[in-house]
């Protein structure tokens, strides 16, 4: 939470992280989560976007606005994965 709270407060992850003395290991972990989603084919948008923000230094309020002004859709489009009851 660490690296979070100080995006948050405007610093940038090069910054943050030149300051740490542990493992932020959720900032190595967005990245791979998006690449295996668009690998996969599989939507992730919260992931996406807290990649813009430690990557593309996407305003954190911006990222928020993309996601609540996402056009609607199912989310269990994808009627294959849902369990035969």
């Amino acid at each position: 939470h660490t690296v979070g709270k100080k995006i948050g407060q405007g610093m940038k992850l090069a910054e943050i992280l030149s300051e740490m003395r542990m493992v932020a290991e959720g900032v190595k972990t967005a990245k791979s989560v998006c690449n295996l989603s668009n690998k996969l084919g599989v939507d992730m948008p919260i992931a996406h976007e807290v990649y813009h923000i430690l990557y593309e230094d996407i305003a954190p309020i911006e990222a928020v606005r993309r996601l609540m002004t996402r056009d609607l859709k199912n989310e269990l489009d994808d009627q294959e994965m849902l369990p035969n009851i």
